[in-house]
Protein backbone atom coordinates (compact mmCIF):
# COMPACT_ATOMS: atom_id res chain seq x y z
CA UNK A 1 0.00 0.00 0.00
CA UNK A 2 2.75 2.31 0.71
CA UNK A 3 4.95 1.68 -2.45
CA UNK A 4 1.57 2.21 -4.55
CA UNK A 5 0.44 5.22 -3.00
CA UNK A 6 4.51 6.83 -3.33
CA UNK A 7 4.48 5.52 -6.69
CA UNK A 8 0.89 7.67 -7.60
CA UNK A 9 3.08 10.88 -6.38
CA UNK A 10 6.32 9.83 -8.69
CA UNK A 11 3.36 9.85 -10.95
CA UNK A 12 1.88 13.00 -10.66
CA UNK A 13 5.47 14.50 -10.25
CA UNK A 14 6.10 12.81 -14.22
CA UNK A 15 3.03 14.03 -15.34
CA UNK A 16 3.08 17.51 -14.57
CA UNK A 17 7.80 18.00 -15.27
CA UNK A 18 8.73 17.67 -18.72
CA UNK A 19 11.56 18.62 -17.97
CA UNK A 20 13.18 17.31 -14.90
CA UNK A 21 16.75 17.84 -13.51
CA UNK A 22 18.49 17.02 -10.50
CA UNK A 23 16.99 20.71 -8.95
CA UNK A 24 13.74 20.25 -10.04
CA UNK A 25 13.44 16.51 -9.40
CA UNK A 26 15.40 16.46 -5.96
CA UNK A 27 12.47 18.71 -3.70
CA UNK A 28 9.91 17.50 -5.16
CA UNK A 29 11.14 14.08 -4.40
CA UNK A 30 11.65 14.74 -1.07
CA UNK A 31 8.82 16.54 -0.35
CA UNK A 32 5.82 14.39 -2.06
CA UNK A 33 7.48 10.92 -2.56
CA UNK A 34 10.23 9.87 0.66
CA UNK A 35 8.20 11.03 3.34
CA UNK A 36 5.73 8.14 2.69
CA UNK A 37 8.42 5.76 2.49
CA UNK A 38 10.16 6.97 5.58
CA UNK A 39 7.13 7.77 7.50
CA UNK A 40 7.43 5.74 10.87
CA UNK A 41 9.81 2.64 9.29
CA UNK A 42 11.33 2.32 12.98
CA UNK A 43 7.92 0.46 13.52
CA UNK A 44 7.39 -1.31 10.85
CA UNK A 45 10.64 -1.44 8.99
CA UNK A 46 10.25 -4.40 6.31
CA UNK A 47 11.89 -7.45 6.27
CA UNK A 48 11.26 -9.74 3.47
CA UNK A 49 13.37 -9.30 0.52
CA UNK A 50 10.11 -8.77 -1.80
CA UNK A 51 8.74 -5.60 0.54
CA UNK A 52 12.35 -4.21 0.90
CA UNK A 53 12.75 -4.38 -3.12
CA UNK A 54 9.05 -2.97 -3.36
CA UNK A 55 10.34 0.17 -1.67
CA UNK A 56 13.70 0.60 -2.98
CA UNK A 57 11.75 0.17 -6.45
CA UNK A 58 10.27 3.88 -6.09
CA UNK A 59 13.68 5.64 -5.36
CA UNK A 60 14.72 3.60 -8.38
CA UNK A 61 12.22 5.00 -10.67
CA UNK A 62 12.33 8.52 -8.91
CA UNK A 63 16.19 9.01 -9.77
CA UNK A 64 15.48 7.36 -13.58
CA UNK A 65 13.47 10.36 -14.39
CA UNK A 66 16.75 12.56 -14.51
CA UNK A 67 18.19 12.53 -18.00
CA UNK A 68 21.49 13.41 -17.07
CA UNK A 69 21.61 9.72 -15.01
CA UNK A 70 19.12 7.33 -16.11
CA UNK A 71 21.84 5.20 -17.79
CA UNK A 72 23.69 4.64 -14.60
CA UNK A 73 23.26 1.79 -12.02
CA UNK A 74 20.96 2.75 -9.05
CA UNK A 75 23.73 3.34 -6.70
CA UNK A 76 25.83 5.55 -9.05
CA UNK A 77 22.35 7.52 -9.48
CA UNK A 78 22.09 7.72 -5.72
CA UNK A 79 25.34 9.33 -5.62
CA UNK A 80 24.95 11.38 -8.49
CA UNK A 81 21.73 12.54 -7.05
CA UNK A 82 22.80 13.17 -3.23
CA UNK A 83 20.70 10.19 -1.85
CA UNK A 84 20.87 7.10 0.35
CA UNK A 85 19.36 3.98 -0.71
CA UNK A 86 15.95 3.66 1.07
CA UNK A 87 17.94 0.44 3.36
CA UNK A 88 20.48 2.50 4.84
CA UNK A 89 18.26 5.49 5.24
CA UNK A 90 16.28 3.52 7.44
CA UNK A 91 19.18 2.19 9.29
CA UNK A 92 20.25 5.68 10.29
CA UNK A 93 16.59 5.93 11.51
CA UNK A 94 16.90 3.26 13.68
CA UNK A 95 20.39 4.31 15.14
CA UNK A 96 18.91 7.60 16.06
CA UNK A 97 16.34 6.25 17.39
CA UNK A 98 18.54 4.36 19.94
CA UNK A 99 20.92 7.43 20.65
CA UNK A 100 17.77 9.44 21.34
CA UNK A 101 16.33 6.24 23.93
CA UNK A 102 19.88 5.78 25.51
CA UNK A 103 20.53 9.25 25.73
CA UNK A 104 16.77 10.14 27.32
CA UNK A 105 15.56 11.94 24.62
CA UNK A 106 12.79 9.72 24.59
CA UNK A 107 9.92 9.12 27.38
CA UNK A 108 10.93 5.57 27.27
CA UNK A 109 13.50 4.23 29.37
CA UNK A 110 15.81 2.40 27.16
CA UNK A 111 15.70 -0.58 29.18
CA UNK A 112 12.58 -1.73 27.98
CA UNK A 113 14.84 -2.77 25.13
CA UNK A 114 18.30 -3.08 25.67
CA UNK A 115 20.62 -3.18 28.34
CA UNK A 116 24.09 -2.41 28.89
CA UNK A 117 26.89 -4.87 28.32
CA UNK A 118 28.85 -5.20 31.42
CA UNK A 119 30.95 -8.00 29.84
CA UNK A 120 33.84 -7.54 26.61
CA UNK A 121 33.25 -4.19 25.97
CA UNK A 122 35.82 -3.56 23.39
CA UNK A 123 35.22 -1.10 21.52
CA UNK A 124 32.96 1.76 23.61
CA UNK A 125 31.09 1.41 26.65
CA UNK A 126 27.62 1.40 25.53
CA UNK A 127 27.68 -1.93 23.70
CA UNK A 128 23.83 -3.12 24.33
CA UNK A 129 22.58 -6.15 24.53
CA UNK A 130 18.82 -7.58 24.48
CA UNK A 131 17.18 -8.69 27.84
CA UNK A 132 16.83 -12.33 28.76
CA UNK A 133 13.22 -11.78 29.18
CA UNK A 134 13.19 -10.94 25.37
CA UNK A 135 15.07 -13.45 23.68
CA UNK A 136 12.93 -16.19 22.97
CA UNK A 137 9.92 -14.65 22.14
CA UNK A 138 11.46 -11.83 19.45
CA UNK A 139 11.92 -11.90 15.63
CA UNK A 140 14.83 -10.97 13.85
CA UNK A 141 13.23 -7.68 12.83
CA UNK A 142 12.32 -6.07 15.87
CA UNK A 143 13.57 -2.66 16.58
CA UNK A 144 15.80 -4.43 19.42
CA UNK A 145 17.12 -7.03 17.72
CA UNK A 146 17.69 -5.41 13.93
CA UNK A 147 19.86 -2.23 15.98
CA UNK A 148 22.20 -4.34 17.97
CA UNK A 149 24.84 -4.55 15.08
CA UNK A 150 24.68 -1.41 13.83
CA UNK A 151 24.89 0.20 16.95
CA UNK A 152 27.27 -2.06 18.57
CA UNK A 153 29.60 -1.72 15.74
CA UNK A 154 29.84 2.50 15.55
CA UNK A 155 33.05 4.23 17.28
CA UNK A 156 33.15 6.00 20.54
CA UNK A 157 33.44 9.35 19.38
CA UNK A 158 30.20 8.99 17.40
CA UNK A 159 28.44 7.79 20.46
CA UNK A 160 29.16 10.27 22.76
CA UNK A 161 27.78 13.21 21.07
CA UNK A 162 27.04 15.80 23.19
CA UNK A 163 23.34 16.34 21.19
CA UNK A 164 21.39 14.34 18.54
CA UNK A 165 22.05 16.48 15.80
CA UNK A 166 26.13 16.21 16.48
CA UNK A 167 25.06 12.45 16.32
CA UNK A 168 23.66 12.66 13.09
CA UNK A 169 26.48 14.29 11.39
CA UNK A 170 29.26 12.28 12.93
CA UNK A 171 27.34 9.24 12.05
CA UNK A 172 27.14 10.66 8.66
CA UNK A 173 30.77 11.45 8.22
CA UNK A 174 31.82 7.55 10.05
CA UNK A 175 29.16 6.17 7.33
CA UNK A 176 30.76 8.54 4.22
CA UNK A 177 26.98 10.05 3.41
CA UNK A 178 27.29 13.08 1.29
CA UNK A 179 26.38 16.13 2.94
CA UNK A 180 24.21 18.66 1.11
CA UNK A 181 25.59 22.77 1.54
CA UNK A 182 23.43 23.41 4.46
CA UNK A 183 24.37 20.11 6.33
CA UNK A 184 21.58 18.34 5.92
CA UNK A 185 21.91 15.07 4.59
CA UNK A 186 19.77 13.64 1.67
Amino acid sequence: MIAAKANSRLGIIKRNFTYMDREILLPLYKALVRPILDYASQCWSPYLVKDIKLLEQVQRRATKLVPECSELPYEERCKFLGLQTLEDRRKRGDTIEVYKLLHGYEDIPYTKFFSLSTTGLRGHSYKLVVPDHWRTSLKGNWFTIRTLREWNHLPDHVLTAPSVSTFKTRYDRHKGYEQSNTGAIF
